[in-house]
């Protein structure tokens, strides 16, 4: 029998791309999101199975652990949901903001890892190793200014995974944290901009080659298709043209003469 993976975000970008990875390496995927149209597509064309929820509320993810343990085993749970919005200095931050930064990062991988983490161990106690992955950011790594409250996010995210691990020691469940850089997705800077089209086109403006959610998802597959005593701790994936948070490449990359 196949593995089964949930994976959260799953209508468009990183996640959206994570499911066609891993239905093409064999995997059955319960693909997760709160656009129920979106998730639809999703479906039609990858042959995942769409569950819609809001996983910021608590009675979606129950009744989406309800729905997968009625349904079959969960061999891996794989966290992308999540999201930025605004560019704001610390000292003009809007607290909605914040507040909603914190629940679609933090709290929704917290929900979602706790409802389904005694699925996770019986797939584990079934097959030898069960999955957790938390899709983070290099946000989580190093404050840039006007990203405080995305950097704040990220980085309690990426704790979230780090306590998980220490916690976990000793069952064969993995924790896998993954931090990309600049990724160029239809709809996260978007978002984050408040829909200005051209302010995000200008973010990624004479960058060569930035990420695309393929290339996270490829890593993402690669994670949970490992041998099952490997974990991948931290991978840290930038494009070439970005070497850190802060220092970032635009025009053709290019040898030194």
């Amino acid at each position: 029998m196949s593995r089964r993976a949930v994976v959260t975000g799953a209508s468009s970008g990183i996640g959206r791309a994570t499911v066609e990875a891993l239905r093409a390496t064999g995997w059955d995927v319960v693909a997760v999101a709160r656009r129920a149209e979106r998730l639809a597509e999703v479906e039609q064309q990858t042959g995942a199975a769409a569950f819609a929820a809001d996983l910021t509320k608590q009675q979606d993810v129950d009744a989406l652990a309800g729905w997968l343990g009625e349904t079959g085993p969960v061999n891996a749970l794989i966290n992308i949901a999540g999201g930025a919005r605004g560019t704001d200095r610390v000292e003009d931050g809007k607290p909605a903001d914040w507040q909603w930064m914190f629940d679609v990062n933090v709290m929704s991988a917290q929900r979602v890892t706790a409802a389904l983490l005694p699925q996770l161990r019986r797939a584990a106690a079934s097959d030898g190793h069960a999955d957790t992955v938390f899709v983070t950011s290099t946000a989580a790594q190093g404050a840039y200014p006007g990203g405080a409250g995305y950097n704040a996010a990220k980085a309690g995210e990426s704790m979230l995974a780090h306590a998980l691990r220490l916690e976990l020691n000793g069952e064969p469940i993995r924790v896998v944290e993954i931090a990309p850089g600049m990724v160029f997705t239809d709809e996260f800077t978007l978002n984050r901009l408040g829909g200005d089209q051209s302010a995000a086109e200008k973010v990624y403006e004479g960058v060569d080659a930035p990420l695309v959610a393929a290339d996270v998802a490829d890593v993402i597959a690669y994670a949970v298709n490992a041998p099952g005593h490997v974990n991948l701790d931290l991978i840290t994936m930038r494009p070439v043209a970005q070497s850190a948070q802060h220092l970032l490449a635009r025009g053709p990359l290019r040898v030194r003469e």
